[in-house]
């Protein structure tokens, strides 16, 4: 919802006070299509050029993002911290082995049905899914299994920062654009230079127009929002270390209690749950 106050904002204020500072919009209305074809043209290239098609399509996936934000809101990180007690509160009472069921077949699960916004994250599951199943093999190191996921985290994480920083760079580039479609602007003036200065004045006016509209889009659209997906990205980043602390901090032999609060101190100060009322939610959990 902020995100589409801004949109509306911007535009008002530029333009608006303009006006009211006696500007006239006829040059730039006039100048704009030209320019905007040629200036988001360029860039679009520019996009296309220096990415691959996973991250065209991440992108063009995730800009609704922009306006609705993390995919995760609060209800889910308490929801994720009741999963994981569940499965290691059984875990430490009747062993490792007593969770296969349900990770070998989480969408059969009882445990995982109980949250079906968990349930439908796939990487969430992934993740939940192929640690505990590690423990059912005896691979208990938590070190070692702390260092193996961090390590997957970190894949994911940085190939959604590519999307943020294919969108930065897209807003590094406009300004120049604009500069390239001005220059181009001045070649057409200089073409006419035995033309009256009234008809020079808006030639010149439409050039400057291209400048105008590459440093605009560039630090009032573009480049927004670049870093609105990169606080998206971090946000659902703590999603998943959740899942981390709370099963290191159970390979650490902490309670099961322990281990949620381990994960729940983790999260950002906005989504964190309170601990009365993660008490209340585990209070709740069905027993498996």
């Amino acid at each position: 919802m902020l995100a589409i106050v801004g949109f509306i904002l911007l535009p008002v204020c530029v333009f608006g006070i303009f006006i009211l500072h006696g500007g006239s919009m006829e040059p730039i209305i006039h100048a704009a299509p030209f320019e905007l074809g040629m200036i988001g043209g360029a860039a679009v290239a520019a996009f296309l050029i220096s990415n691959d098609g996973h991250t065209i399509k991440h992108a063009l996936k995730d800009l609704k993002k922009v306006v609705s934000g993390s995919k995760f809101k609060k209800q889910d990180y308490q929801d994720l911290l009741c999963l994981l007690f569940s499965l290691v509160k059984l875990a430490r009472a009747k062993g490792p082995s007593a969770v296969e069921g349900h990770i070998e077949r989480p969408a059969e699960s009882a445990a995982f049905q109980a949250y079906p916004r968990i349930l439908a994250d796939k990487l969430a599951v992934s993740l939940i899914c192929d640690y505990m199943r590690m423990m059912t093999m005896n691979q208990n190191d938590p070190h070692q299994v702390e260092a193996i996921l961090e390590a997957e985290l970190e894949k994911v994480h940085e190939e959604n920062m590519h999307v943020a920083h294919a969108f930065q760079g897209m807003a590094d580039a406009l300004p120049a654009l604009g500069i390239v479609a001005a220059v181009l602007g001045i070649i057409k003036t200089m073409g006419s230079i035995n033309e009256p200065p009234s008809v020079l004045g808006a030639m010149i006016g439409g050039a400057l127009v291209g400048t105008f509209l590459g440093v605009f889009l560039a630090y009032g659209i573009v480049g927004p929002i670049a870093a609105r997906l990169n606080g998206v990205y971090q946000e659902e980043a703590m999603f998943y270390q959740t899942i981390k602390s709370v099963l290191v901090a159970h390979l650490h032999n902490q309670a099961p209690q322990i281990s949620v609060e381990t994960g729940r101190k983790a999260l950002p100060s906005g989504v964190m749950p309170s601990f009365a009322d993660i008490e209340t939610a585990m209070g709740q959990v069905k027993v498996l």
